[in-house]
């Protein structure tokens, strides 16, 4: 390892992450902004995040492109459920017409940064993932635009006898380009949005794919294309047409969780009559696609165009609602005393989370212990300055919280600027404020991770919002400023100001 002895270089912003979040950081940046000196800096070695990552068969969204992608760059693909190579030509045409290259520094892992309050700026240690060279940066702002999982290791649970298994065991999280299962019989372990993605893709090439699931899912099928959406663009032309399309899909979203919500029991019957309609006659629905949870306490399953259905429909997949009881030589030995034979293992076990990427805060060189800090406006934390953390939607299009955030600090910013600030540190007015995770969702990969993670408080702004109308209002239509928000003047600014 060497260290750069070069003068720190410094920049008004600094953007985590090149993915979905990162990218569109950078676009409100420059086009909000144009005077902010700012990069992205990306631990891997390609732009696109998840959607470069992931490489699994079938990838693709479960959320549509009219409100996954960008308001400011309309989806013109057929695909409404797109698939990831699409995503990730949309990702990059949206880099290059912003002429975001530029700004874009691959191999840069970020460590750990420090805030210093008589700086007024955070210190960033670096690592370069092709050297190991080691440098520093320092920046007005930090903007963590990682996503809340780790991008190095997927989540697998202790399997008992895993080792004597004698085909392949794979994570989707890291699949081999050179992985064989044509013919053979696949085992996939999950019942969440990878598995029900990967069994009808596996299924068209397999011998047989069979989807063994402790708990069942709320699977629902979507057409893969927008017919509205094609119509409208005949008429209307791209921008009015996607335009209308965007509200019309954000205000469907909203209206299918906010039904759910409310009525459970008839979502449930809902959605339980639709499996009905796309299964075999006779199919044991119950066993199968009968969660002990209500609609939308966990993510739905999307499957465009019904394609999990069609696969089990034909023969070529089915589904086991059983435990392991222990990995075997040919496949696994379930709880109930069942054995399952397989070729291929692919455990579609879910993800790990780790919030701001792993990154060691310490502000003032006292350590952030995250559970002890509290989001503002969903975006800062209490008590560390100048730090937006960018996560976006559990119940709908995670892109349409990023949009507004992002919007939101650029305002932020410009205020800063007109009016000499160049600190802003969130406070709870009321210390004793009562608390809850800051994700209050109960899919597992969350709550495994729920202790390490900030929280949130019971009143605005220390609510993390679930709902797109209300931060249209908070994020977009409100004043940036607030008596939670402490803005200041460094002694530097305030010399130049005086």
């Amino acid at each position: 390892m060497t260290t750069t002895q070069t003068p720190v270089e410094h920049l008004d912003v600094l953007v985590v992450g090149s993915g979905i979040s990162g990218i569109g950081a950078g676009r409100y940046l420059k086009t909000e902004l144009p005077a902010k000196r700012f990069a992205i800096l990306e631990a891997r070695a390609a732009s696109g995040g998840t959607w470069d990552l992931f490489r699994y068969p079938g990838i693709r969204s479960d959320s549509d492109l009219h409100t996954f992608g960008y308001e400011f760059k309309p989806w013109r693909d057929e695909q409404a459920i797109a698939d990831a190579p699409r995503i990730l030509a949309y990702l990059r045409e949206t880099i290059t017409e912003n002429g975001l290259d530029a700004h874009i520094r691959y191999h840069h892992r970020v460590l750990a940064a420090s805030w210093s309050t008589a700086d007024a700026r955070w210190t960033v240690d670096v690592e370069r993932t092709d050297t190991g060279e080691r440098l520093q940066l320092s920046a007005g702002w930090l903007f963590c635009a990682g996503g809340y999982y780790r991008y190095d290791e997927g989540f697998t649970p202790v399997f008992p006898g895993r080792e004597r298994f004698g085909g392949p065991i794979v994570h989707p999280q890291h699949w081999p380009e050179d992985l064989d299962y044509a013919g053979k019989r696949v085992l996939v372990i999950g019942s969440g949005a990878t598995a029900v993605t990967l069994v009808p893709a596996m299924a068209e090439t397999a011998g047989h794919v069979t989807m063994l699931q402790r708990t069942p899912s709320y699977v629902m099928p979507v057409p893969r294309t927008d017919v509205l959406a094609d119509r409208l663009r005949a008429l209307l032309g791209e921008e009015r047409a996607f335009a209308l399309t965007r509200r019309k899909n954000i205000a469907r979203g909203i209206g299918i969780w906010k039904f759910c919500q409310r009525y459970p029991k008839a979502a449930r019957r809902l959605i339980r009559w639709v499996n009905t309609k796309h299964l075999p006659e006779g199919y044991p629905v119950d066993e199968h696609f009968n969660p002990p949870y209500d609609p939308w306490d966990q993510r739905l399953c999307a499957v465009p165009d019904g394609d999990l259905f069609r696969a089990i429909r034909n023969g070529t997949a089915d589904v086991v609602t059983d435990r392991i009881e222990t990995f075997t030589e040919k496949g696994v030995l379930l709880a109930s005393g069942r054995q399952l034979e397989a070729d291929v293992i692919i455990t579609a076990t879910g993800l790990n989370v780790q919030a701001v990427g792993g990154i060691s805060l310490t502000v003032d060189g006292e350590p952030v212990h995250l559970p002890d800090t509290v989001a503002y406006k969903g975006m800062m934390l209490s008590g560390v300055p100048n730090f937006v953390l960018a996560i976006g939607y559990t119940n709908s299009s995670w892109t349409l919280k990023i949009g507004l955030l992002c919007e939101h600090f650029c305002r932020l910013l410009a205020h800063m600027d007109a009016h000499g600030y160049d600190v802003a540190r969130p406070e709870p007015s009321d210390p004793d404020m009562p608390t809850r995770p800051f994700l209050d969702f109960a899919a597992g990969y969350i709550q495994r991770a729920v202790d390490q993670l900030p929280r949130q408080g019971d009143r605005m702004p220390w609510l993390t919002s679930m709902s797109y109308s209300a931060d249209v209002k908070l994020l977009r239509a409100d004043s940036v400023t607030d008596p939670e928000l402490h803005l200041s003047r460094s002694a530097d600014r305030a010399a130049v100001t005086a």
